[in-house]
């Protein structure tokens, strides 16, 4: 891929970045079939390392500050790797998160890393939907994103019907039934499905499945959506251990 080709990103193109030396190390580790090159800044104190991980992995690299500037709305990124889109297919025998709707590339990346920490894998994205591989996404992932299996789904309808064999439970302000560690439900395959930061989910969501809320003081008027998506994994995968 020549210097040319690489522009600073946009969401039609066929190819993204990581940027930084970690979430380039993740992809290298996890998906080194989807690496197109990666691109080292000259005063990058690890590049002995890197170059080698690369030559291990058959990956193509290049010294070239210039082109990293060019790429990188950060001063200090040293190291990028340039990728090729991709999807996949949600496991069926394993839990999933939902996301309806996620509007914030951090937030959406902060998720991942969230979910992958306490062991779930697979997530489903409702759209219209934050940009998965935006390099800012990538980036609050930090590479936890080539370990999730995610999938986009056109309306949650189409998710349900392609996992017919999910426990749905939807976490809504006005839910049915407090999520607590002690009373928490235990189910053998289960979707945490999850409304966007602004709107959470509407009220059609309260027919589908258990609807569930997060005990909060009266002082806040919500749980951010990542603490919420990460209290949830937490309990729910500490349920199923039991």
């Amino acid at each position: 891929m020549s210097e040319q080709a690489i522009k600073p990103y946009k969401k039609h193109f066929d190819y993204s970045y990581t940027l930084g030396a970690f979430p380039t190390y993740e992809m290298l580790l996890s998906k080194p079939e989807k690496v197109r090159k990666v691109i080292i800044h000259s005063t990058y104190t690890d590049q002995e390392k890197l170059m080698k991980l690369c030559a291990h992995r058959k990956i193509p690299y290049e010294i070239n500050d210039k082109l990293l500037n060019k790429i990188s709305d950060k001063e200090n990124c040293f190291v990028a790797g340039v990728f090729d889109k991709y999807s996949e297919t949600l496991r069926s025998d394993k839990a999933h998160i939902v996301l309806v709707n996620p509007s914030n590339m951090g937030n959406l990346g902060t998720i991942i890393r969230t979910a992958v920490g306490f062991g779930i894998y697979d997530l489903a994205i409702i759209l219209p939907a934050a940009d998965i591989f935006n390099p800012k996404t990538v980036r609050s992932s930090m590479g936890a994103l080539f370990k999730m299996n995610f999938m986009l789904f056109d309306s949650f309808d189409d998710y349900r019907q392609q996992y017919q064999e999910h426990e749905i439970f939807t976490f809504m302000l006005d839910g049915d039934k407090s999520l607590t560690i002690q009373d928490c439900p235990k189910a053998n395959l289960y979707s945490l499905v999850f409304g966007n930061e602004a709107t959470g989910l509407d009220d059609s969501f309260k027919g589908v499945g258990t609807s569930i809320f997060i005990p909060q003081s009266a002082d806040v008027d919500s749980l951010n959506l990542t603490i919420a998506v990460g209290i949830a994994a937490y309990v729910f995968t500490s349920k199923s251990k039991i």
